[in-house]
């Protein structure tokens, strides 16, 4: 049997000009360790002794933090879970007390530490060094979690205009991680950090010229927020791109627009700044969307309006009695033609076109879903130069329907029901070409010969002809 002053003794002797400290604790481990080296029939080496030891208190020293970590971990999401709340949910959900509590296992160690080496190692001085800076790191971690998460509430609770404010929290993140390493690096070599912020001046070309699309990003997306120019949820067209969708994030150095194809285009914030780009915002925020689209009508069928056309017309579509008895007073009263404003019906009676001018401009004003109360609102029906195959009426009005998909079913709507309105008043409905007009080609004729089904221009012979499977061939 060994003494066990013996081996306190020669425990203590063996921590002289060692890293092992000389206090009761460091014996205690070292008289374990020596214990351990007997049993596996090994010999007593002093450097063997000293890796052995630093292993062991590194464990202690994570095995304390961590269980001080979860312990604090297990609290905090009781007491989350317990509020029932979304701000707490978010909380557990970006893993924010994870990641804030990442340092306790560092400091844990820096604290065990005195307790672990003598105090003049230089093994000591590296392993502080190296514990320092994992420590400012997960410093660094905590303090970025806590930004994300004050920026999310932040968005959530007071950023009701949606500004695009992704940018300002990722410079604050990039300005923590920088202050992080300069005052890492000046752990590590000894040197005060402001003797390293001093030679980073000779740098700052070269780092501007890194960090080129981060500063451009970050004065972009300063003018962006400050004249409210885009937010997220935003729909916007950059002509110069192929972006037509909606923003859905902003940050230092791109902007995400997905397309209405669910593609995503990468845009650099300061190109929105550069250049022009179109946002329909005003469009959602006022609640009126603009249509303007064009109906072409056959010349040949724009014709005089006699009064029985006008009688049977107006006994069809009562809507015009009114605009009809206001220009019949006006002629009686040698007033002449009506022009009124655009809140009341536009046309003539002297002309089908004109009848049905007023038609249109009278069913868009009784209509449930076409805007007319705003200052901005405004229905036209006019006539547009004319065009080869056809007369243009251009029709210009406001809906109350903004979204896609309702908008496209009332504009279908509303122009079905001109289709189906424009025979009875005489008016044909044209496209290009003219679906009334063909043309008929022999082939053993090279020119074409033109055929309509009103005024013939062939024979009938020439046509079957034309038409038979042996001349096709």
């Amino acid at each position: 049997m060994i003494d066990a002053s013996f081996t306190e003794q020669a425990a203590k002797a063996a921590t002289q000009n060692s890293l092992i400290p000389s206090h009761d604790i460091a014996v205690a481990i070292l008289r374990f360790i020596d214990r351990m080296l007997d049993l596996m029939s090994l010999r007593h080496d002093k450097s063997l002794e000293e890796i052995i030891y630093t292993i062991i208190i590194l464990a202690i020293s994570l095995f304390i933090g961590l269980v001080i970590r979860w312990l604090i971990i297990t609290v905090v999401d009781r007491v989350v879970k317990r509020r029932h709340s979304p701000a707490m949910k978010q909380l557990l959900k970006m893993h924010t007390i994870n990641k804030a509590t990442h340092f306790i296992t560092p400091m844990v160690f820096l604290g065990m530490i005195p307790f672990a080496f003598v105090s003049n190692h230089h093994a000591l001085d590296l392993i502080l060094r190296l514990a320092g800076v994992y420590c400012l790191i997960t410093i660094a971690i905590a303090i970025n979690a806590i930004l994300e998460y004050s920026w999310w509430r932040f968005d959530q609770r007071d950023n009701r205009n949606n500004h695009p404010l992704k940018g300002v929290l990722n410079i604050c993140r990039g300005l923590v991680w920088i202050i992080i390493m300069i005052i890492s690096v000046s752990v590590l070599i000894d040197k005060s950090p402001l003797t390293l912020l001093a030679g980073l001046g000779a740098f700052a070309a070269a780092l501007m010229l890194i960090f080129k699309d981060s500063i451009l990003g970050f004065v972009a997306g300063i003018q962006l927020s400050s004249n409210d120019m885009l937010r997220v949820g935003d729909w916007i067209v950059v002509p110069s791109t192929i972006a037509n969708g909606v923003v859905i994030d902003v940050t230092l150095s791109v902007v995400k627009v997905q397309n209405w194809d669910n593609t995503i285009v990468m845009l650099p914030p300061y190109t929105l700044v550069s250049t022009s780009f179109q946002n329909w915002r005003g469009m959602t925020d006022v609640g009126a969307r603009l249509v303007n689209r064009d109906i072409y009508i056959a010349q040949p069928s724009i014709r005089p309006m006699t009064g029985a056309m006008l009688t049977e017309i107006v006994g069809k579509y009562p809507v015009l009695a009114p605009f009809v008895k206001q220009c019949r007073d006006a002629q009686a009263a040698g007033r002449g033609k009506v022009y009124n404003e655009w809140t009341r019906p536009n046309g003539s009676i002297d002309t089908n076109l004109g009848l049905f001018r007023a038609y249109i401009t009278s069913y868009l004003l009784n209509h449930p879903q076409v805007s007319t109360s705003k200052p901005t609102d405004f229905i036209i029906v006019a006539l547009s130069p004319a065009k080869d195959y056809g007369q243009p009426l251009n029709i210009e009005f406001f809906s109350k329907i903004t979204d896609w998909a309702p908008f496209e079913a009332l504009l279908s709507d509303i122009f079905e029901d001109f289709a189906i309105a424009a025979p009875d008043f005489g008016l044909t409905l044209t496209q290009a070409p003219d679906g009334n007009t063909f043309t008929i080609r022999d082939a053993r004729t090279p020119a074409p010969v033109a055929y309509s089904p009103e005024i013939p221009s062939a024979s009938s012979s020439e046509i079957s002809q034309a038409s038979s499977p042996e001349i096709a061939k």
